[in-house]
């Protein structure tokens, strides 16, 4: 039974970001709203950035990983921006199983309704799991998120969803795809760089698919940029 392994970057990320709630995916709100928020408390003399931490877990994150989880020297490898492109992976490699890790469920959100929309961010794995796609879900939640699975009891009603934790886990999981997706509207840009570094940790190939840079230096922008930033 092959299973999909998909990991979103603001897992480990600290939560004070989860304020933020939209299916939308953009120029506007990966990028642009950082600048804004940044200038914003900046304003009332707070510093926006430490405001988010990342968790030490990223360090030793795919050593752990590779004690549960079986792939071979082709395992197909994505990076992303948007989590929703873990739909089209697990449709292409007919996977059975998606075991998530994740500060979100994104099985989607106001119960059973929210799936009548189409595939985005935050119903992927609900939409998996409604169109038969995948059987089951596995979700392995950030230490740091704010969500509780009877948020979801529509969903864990309707789907075979378990919440599980690492302990959980058993070896030798079989892994025909691994996706890591940044989330740029949940993860500031200042962690753009450790991103890339943890995507490279893991030692293997891998393709990108619509993850583009961001561009983080607040201390070096003329007056129209922040008034660009600031009506966002």
């Amino acid at each position: 039974m092959a299973s999909l392994l998909s990991i979103d970057w603001d897992y480990f990320i600290s939560a004070e970001n989860q304020e933020i709630a939209s299916s939308v995916e953009n120029k506007r709100t990966i990028h642009d709203l950082w600048y804004k928020k940044y200038f914003q408390y900046k304003s009332y003399g707070k510093d926006f950035e430490k405001f988010f931490s990342l968790s030490d877990e990223v360090d030793s994150f795919w050593d752990k990983i590779k004690q549960f989880f079986k792939w071979d020297q082709n395992v197909n490898i994505y990076v992303s921006d948007s989590h929703a492109l873990s739909y089209k992976i697990a449709e292409k490699f007919d996977v059975e199983e998606v075991y998530l890790f994740d500060a979100h469920s994104d099985l989607g959100y106001g119960g059973l309704d929210s799936l009548k929309f189409e595939v985005n961010c935050a119903n992927w794995l609900g939409k998996l799991l409604q169109n038969g796609i995948i059987k089951k879900a596995y979700i392995i939640y950030s230490p740091f998120t704010k969500e509780k699975p009877e948020f979801f009891k529509e969903m864990n009603k309707a789907f075979s969803i378990d919440y599980i934790k690492w302990d959980d886990l058993y070896k030798g999981i079989k892994t025909s795809v691994v996706h890591i997706c940044r989330s740029g509207a949940w993860s500031p840009p200042w962690f753009d760089g450790k991103f890339a570094e943890f995507v490279r940790a893991l030692g293997l190939p891998y393709k990108v698919y619509q993850c583009p840079n961001r561009r983080w230096n607040p201390n070096n922008i003329s007056f129209a940029e922040k008034l660009e930033y600031m009506m966002a």
